[in-house]
């Protein structure tokens, strides 16, 4: 556990002090870490900047997967990046107890509540900023209709398939289109994957999964062009879908787009 104070050097106001209060491994590389602590005001789907006591040096910048909440309470969705100085680390050693300073909220995304349809584009990670935009339209009187495609190479990179199948269940404007670029998962086994597995029974029905990239998958749908669209993951996958979209149809300037 970190001890008190020990990152209380070169707190300015302009950061704020949460602490670690849960840790799931869902996958080798992929971790849902949740803190409470101040409240932090971002708006949903902006990223933030973390620095944590295991490296106080080394500033990353991740999008809550929550909206603002009164009561302190985060939830990041942490991938490792190959050769990444940070996330490796969160992802394999975070602890209930660790002290993380957050600061610096800063991005566009944004739904309008009472605007057009809205279609999401999440790729991995990708997710999180937009499931905080979700939980926010939640709040509206009437949201309107969501699509949200979410993508990964295979069906155990689906990380957040349960949550996603039971939110979809929860909200009846709500549309979760997932999408894999095959449907067989890899012949190595990810025992965080398999572990998961057997607690949890729920999940996308192998009947579902669309099989091809999110740019091909999006683009066969055709134009969205009188509807809120936003595109969030890989600098790779973020660079295709958009121009698919546009190649199809979709107004370049209607579409807000971010790589992690």
């Amino acid at each position: 556990m970190t001890e008190p104070g020990a990152l209380d050097q070169g707190v300015t106001r302009d950061e704020w002090t949460a602490t670690v209060v849960g840790h799931h491994r869902l996958r080798h590389d992929v971790a849902v870490i949740r803190l409470i602590g101040e409240f932090v005001p971002f708006r949903a789907g902006q990223s933030v900047e973390i620095r944590t006591a295991v490296q106080p040096e080394v500033r990353r910048r991740l999008s809550p997967a929550l909206p603002p909440s009164l009561d302190g309470k985060l939830e990041f969705h942490v991938r490792t990046v190959p050769g990444g100085w940070l996330s490796g680390t969160l992802v394999a050693d975070t602890k209930i107890g660790d002290e993380w300073l957050i600061s610096a909220p800063a991005g566009t995304f944004h739904v309008d509540p009472a605007g057009d349809e809205v279609v999401m584009i999440a790729g991995g990670t990708g997710l999180a900023p937009l499931r905080a935009q979700i939980l926010e339209l939640a709040r509206a009187p009437q949201p309107p209709r969501t699509y949200l495609f979410v993508g990964g190479r295979s069906p155990r990179d689906l990380y957040a398939a349960d949550m996603l199948v039971l939110l979809a269940a929860e909200l009846p404007w709500l549309t979760v289109v997932p999408v894999v670029e095959r449907v067989s998962d890899p012949n190595w086994p990810d025992e965080w994957y398999e572990q998961i597995r057997a607690q949890v029974d729920v999940g996308f029905p192998a009947d579902d999964l669309l099989e091809g990239t999110l740019a091909d998958v999006v683009g066969a749908h055709g134009a969205f062009d009188h509807h809120q669209v936003l595109v969030c993951g890989s600098p790779a996958m973020t660079r295709a879908t958009v121009e698919r979209l546009v190649e199809t149809g979709t107004p370049r300037g209607i579409i807000q787009y971010e790589g992690i």
